[in-house]
C-alpha cells in the first residue's frame, strides 16, 4: 500500500507538470466571496477550547461539510461519519486569523506518532499572491540548486500550509509543511483543544486556534513580513479535512474533502478560495463614533494630514489642532508654524444633532 508521503509526491509530481504547461489559474470558486467576522475589540476570543466566545458570531458565516468537495475519488461524505463547522474570524488591528474547528465523528485516529492522525488543514495566502509555494511545484528548483535548496529557500514563503492533528495527543499540535517552523508557536499561533474521546471511539472535537498571515516567511523569524488584514480584504485561504479510520492502513486516508474544487490547493496558492475581512456587525457599531488618525507628511515643514475614520452619518466636523486653530473640513491638512507635542480633538455632529468627540493627547509631535 502506498504511503501518504509517497502518493503526495507522485501528485505534487504530476501536478507540477501540469502547472508548467498552463498559465497561472485564478483563485477557485471566484463566484463564491466566504466571510471572515471581525470580533470587536472588547470581544476578542479567548484560547481555551470552548465555544461562548463565537457564539455572537452568525450562522452565515459558518462553513460545513456541505461545502466541502472530493476531487480524489474518496466515499462521498457521510454527515453520519464527519460532520464539520468551522468559522472564521479577524479583529482590526490584530494580523491573526481565528478559527473555530468543530468536528463530529464515529471514529476519531490519532493514537500514532506520525502523520496518520484526523487532520484539519489550512493554506493562508495574506496578500493573494498566488502561485506554487511548495517545492515540488516550483518549477526552477533545478536551477536554485535542488529540491532541498528549493524547500529550504521558498516553501511556504509567500503562502503557508498547516497540518493541524486533529486532535494531537503527545505530539506538536501542528506539523507545518515548511521550513518556518516558528510560525506555528506563540507569539505567531496560538492554539486549544476540547474533547472527552479515546482513538477509536466517536465524539465532538472543539479546536480553537489563530494563526498570522505572512506576505513573506522565511527560515528567519526576523525577516518576516506579516500580511496586514484590514477591512473588506480579499484574502487567499483554503482548507480540508483529512480523515482516517484505520490505524493498520499504514499513510493511506479514507477521505480528502476540500473546500477548493482542487485538491492540489495545499501547494498553489492559485487554487484558494475567496475570504473577506468583514466590517463590524450592525450591532457592534456606535451610531456615533469621532474616530481619527494622522501621517506627519513632511517635519521640517511640520506639515500633518489628518484623516477621518468617524463612524455614522455626520453632517460636521469641527478640528481644534491644539494650537489654537481649528478646521471644519472633513480630512484637513494642517501646518503647524511652532514644535511641539499637541492634543488634538475631533468633534462630530450627527444628522440627529448628536455630538461625539474624540481626542489624542501630544500624538501629534513636531519638532
Amino acid at each position: 500500500m502506498k504511503t501518504f508521503h509517497s502518493f503526495r509526491r507522485q501528485l505534487l509530481i504530476c501536478a507540477g507538470l501540469i502547472l508548467m504547461a498552463l498559465p497561472a489559474a485564478a483563485l477557485d470558486r471566484t463566484n463564491e466571496v466566504f466571510k471572515i467576522f471581525q470580533f470587536p475589540p472588547d470581544k476578542i476570543p479567548t484560547i481555551d477550547g470552548q465555544t461562548n466566545d463565537w457564539d455572537i458570531v452568525p450562522e452565515s458565516y459558518v462553513i460545513g461539510s456541505d461545502q466541502l468537495i472530493d476531487d480524489m475519488h474518496h466515499q462521498t461524505n457521510n454527515p453520519k461519519h464527519l460532520n464539520v463547522r468551522v468559522k472564521v474570524g479577524w479583529v482590526k488591528g490584530l494580523n491573526r486569523l481565528y478559527f473555530l474547528y468543530e468536528a463530529d465523528k464515529d471514529i476519531w485516529d490519532f493514537s500514532r506518532p506520525d502523520l496518520h492522525n484526523d487532520i484539519f488543514e489550512i493554506v493562508v495566502d495574506g496578500d493573494l499572491s498566488g502561485g506554487p509555494f511548495e517545492q515540488e511545484f516550483l518549477t526552477n528548483r533545478d536551477i536554485i540548486g535542488g529540491r532541498w535548496d528549493t524547500y529550504l529557500a521558498l516553501q511556504n514563503v509567500h503562502a503557508q500550509n498547516y497540518h493541524i492533528f486533529t486532535p494531537a495527543e503527545g505530539k506538536d499540535w501542528c506539523m507545518f509543511w515548511g521550513p518556518q517552523q516558528w510560525v506555528k508557536d506563540l507569539p505567531y499561533a496560538n492554539h486549544a483543544y476540547n474533547y472527552n474521546f479515546r482513538p477509536g471511539q466517536s465524539g465532538h472535537l472543539v479546536l480553537e486556534f489563530w494563526v498570522t498571515p505572512f506576505d513573506y516567511a522565511g527560515m528567519d523569524p526576523k525577516r518576516a513580513v506579516e500580511s496586514q488584514l484590514t477591512e473588506n480584504k480579499i484574502i487567499g485561504l483554503c482548507w480540508a479535512v483529512i480523515d482516517y479510520i484505520d490505524p493498520n492502513s499504514g499513510g493511506s486516508n479514507n477521505g480528502f474533502w476540500n473546500l477548493s474544487r482542487h485538491h492540489t490547493f495545499f501547494g498553489n496558492a492559485d487554487q484558494l478560495c475567496q475570504f473577506k475581512l468583514m466590517p463590524l456587525e450592525p450591532q457592534f457599531l456606535k451610531s456615533l463614533d469621532a474616530k481619527w488618525t494622522f501621517t506627519i507628511v513632511d517635519m521640517d515643514r511640520r506639515l500633518v494630514a489628518f484623516k477621518d475614520q468617524s463612524i455614522g452619518k455626520i453632517a460636521s466636523w469641527k478640528w481644534e489642532f491644539g494650537d489654537g486653530e481649528t478646521s471644519t473640513e472633513q480630512n484637513p491638512i494642517h501646518t503647524y508654524t511652532k514644535a511641539g507635542a499637541f492634543t488634538v480633538i475631533l468633534t462630530v455632529t450627527g444628522a440627529d444633532g448628536a455630538t461625539s468627540r474624540f481626542a489624542r493627547v501630544w500624538d501629534v509631535t513636531l519638532k
